[in-house]
């Protein structure tokens, strides 16, 4: 397995966010994505207002960029996570998201709240990082 997730007890529980503290690869082959929003393939915003929604479909196109570079979900090492600062008191969405896409192998994760991204209608976006053999 190309992958370790670390989660030392002496560092705060990220499991129930979604995420791991550390992770560690040895795989052979690196993809980095652009940043995944919540745009279908016809570059039509799935969930609406909603920020679960848009998470779940963010986390779908990263699934799909994955999949069209030899990857899959569960080579993810890294994400950062971009979310409208405004909307930080339902980031537990997000986390719920994470669980529900890694529910066994969360990569490391770092949240960033932002003022704004480049569509006045995105509530989130999604960078990942996977290492695959």
């Amino acid at each position: 397995m190309p992958n370790q997730q670390i989660n030392p007890k002496t560092l705060f529980d990220s499991l129930q966010y979604g995420f791991s503290q550390i992770v560690t690869s040895t795989g052979s082959k690196t993809i980095y994505l652009s940043g995944q929003v919540a745009w279908n393939a016809e570059g039509q915003l799935v969930g609406g207002d909603d920020l679960g929604e848009q998470t779940k479909e963010a986390l779908r196109n990263v699934e799909i960029a994955l999949q069209a570079a030899g990857g899959l979900l569960r080579d993810v090492v890294s994400m950062r996570i971009y979310f409208l600062h405004s909307r930080r008191s339902e980031t537990g969405a997000i986390g719920a998201a994470l669980r529900e896409f890694f529910p066994t192998m969360p990569p490391a994760t770092t949240w960033i709240g932002v003022p704004s991204l480049a569509d006045d209608a995105f509530l989130i976006e999604i960078e990942a990082i996977a290492v695959v053999e």
